[in-house]
């Protein structure tokens, strides 16, 4: 299981680093940090995350889940990410 989570986590940072970061050193980013809150990510860029997540992994995200508790830092990412995929599972 634990793999699986880093495999998570590295795909969702280096597709923050590469789509948000523009050239910022990605470690710079803790897994806590509010995206929105450190201007990483405004609403336009919350659309192309969750584009990512519905591709890469397979999995529909509601309306009602666009929402900061979902989406708003690598950590969130992360667990929203996981319990989607036991969802299907």
């Amino acid at each position: 299981k634990g793999s699986k989570m880093n495999s998570i986590q590295n795909d969702v940072r280096n597709f923050v680093a590469e789509n948000f970061l523009f050239g910022e050193d990605p470690a710079s980013l803790h897994n806590d940090d509010s995206f929105l809150e450190t201007g990483i990510i405004d609403s336009t860029g919350v659309l192309e995350l969750v584009a990512f997540i519905e591709d890469h992994y397979s999995v529909a995200v509601d309306d009602d889940e666009l929402v900061p508790e979902n989406l708003d830092s690598i950590d969130r990412l992360i667990t929203f990410i996981e319990s989607k995929l036991k969802e299907l599972a």
